[in-house]
């Protein structure tokens, strides 16, 4: 296999990853919406969906950065220099931010205690946004 073949299939696979990624953070979002949903309407707290949103929290956190270093691999193999697409890092950074920021708030969260729950919902809104401007990005970048 030719090297350009190999940053080709690479290039795509760190595509379909993170596009992988970017849809379980929305599906992770939505368990999360869920349960507070129930908190905020005085519903029953729905267990499964807690123990859920817990489990796969840090699985995902460690994709998420996962697919950020598999990134940066590829454009120094590539290209051999990191700012080559600075917008795409820029946001990609951000993300690896924001998934830390996101990951430490959720180990605050004790209790019905509020005081960490709403910032780590804004936070994981963010996080799902830059998520879609990513992907933009990478979409022209492959274009």
């Amino acid at each position: 296999m030719s090297e350009n073949a190999f940053i080709a299939y690479f290039r795509l696979a760190h595509g379909i990853f993170n596009l992988s990624v970017m849809v379980l953070f929305c599906y992770q979002g939505w368990l999360g919406w869920r349960v507070r949903r129930a908190r905020t309407t005085g519903l029953p707290t729905p267990f499964a969906i807690v123990k859920r949103h817990r489990i796969f929290g840090p699985v995902l956190a460690l994709w998420g950065y996962m697919g950020f270093a598999a990134g940066i691999i590829l454009i120094l193999i590539h290209k051999g220099k990191l700012l080559v697409y600075p917008l795409h890092l820029l946001t990609g950074l951000l993300i690896v931010l924001c998934i830390t920021s996101v990951y430490l708030l959720s180990r605050r969260i004790k209790g019905p205690e509020p005081r960490y729950r709403k910032p780590h919902a804004v936070l994981g809104f963010f996080l799902l946004a830059l998520y879609t401007a990513q992907l933009l990005f990478g979409f022209a970048i492959l274009l």
